[in-house]
């Protein structure tokens, strides 16, 4: 899809931190604002990774998902 600016080993990286993070931060491994804080944290990269696009790599017009050209 055009629109997607990540690679799948990004994606997955993402999907893989922001689940631990939330774990981390909702599952009482760290107590009050601080687990809240990294829970809320750990669903920006999980979204992004499932989504498979970031809006910081869009702004700074980089990515790790390389473009496929089709044939006209």
């Amino acid at each position: 899809m055009k629109f997607m600016n990540e690679a799948s080993w990004d994606r997955i990286a993402r999907v893989i931190l922001g689940a631990v993070l939330i774990v981390v931060g909702f599952g009482g491994a760290v107590d009050g604002t601080g687990g809240t804080v990294l829970g809320i944290v750990g669903l920006i990269p999980l979204v992004t990774g499932l989504a498979g696009w970031c809006p910081i790599y869009a702004i700074l017009n980089f990515r790790t998902r390389e473009e496929t050209h089709s044939a006209a």
